[in-house]
């Protein structure tokens, strides 16, 4: 049994690599993609205007770099099992916010928020298979085999 989720701890963080690297090869269209759904708050716009000043880039491109970098370093980590409870942890957080700014079903209409609806229910099953992942973690150290079930 500890084969399969193992391999399957593995296969899950996959979606996070993935996702992190495209972010990453494609900072544009994802900084314009974050500038139409996000709005930075006026508490937050003097750090923002500092940052944007140091780097040179704006803030959509910063949160898109930041956002691609920590999906790859999240998915390897689990797929490592190196601090997969506390990756988890911080991507259930991590996902349950893009529901709420990317996914925003509840401002369309019925017949035309479907598509918008299963993306927001489809990220919904990810937290459920973060909390698996969180409550499970790494297994206890047993002077039995590993492998002994495969």
């Amino acid at each position: 049994m500890p084969a399969f989720i193992t391999f399957g701890r593995v296969l899950f963080a996959v979606l996070f690599i993935y996702s992190g690297a495209t972010k990453l090869f494609g900072i544009q269209a994802t900084s314009d993609f974050i500038a139409a759904k996000v709005a930075i708050p006026a508490l937050l716009t003097p750090y923002a205007s500092q940052l944007e000043t140091m780097t040179g880039l704006s803030t959509p491109q910063l949160l898109a770099i930041a956002i691609g970098a920590f999906e790859v370093i999240s998915g390897l980590m689990i797929a490592l099992n190196f601090g997969a409870r506390f990756f988890a942890i911080l991507l259930i957080l991590f996902v349950s916010a893009t529901i709420f700014y990317f996914n925003d079903f509840w401002n369309q209409s019925p017949p035309d928020n479907a598509k918008t609806l299963m993306d927001a229910l489809k990220s919904l099953s990810i937290i459920g298979a973060l909390f698996m992942i969180a409550g499970y973690g790494r297994p206890t150290s047993t002077s039995e085999p590993i492998y002994r079930d495969v």
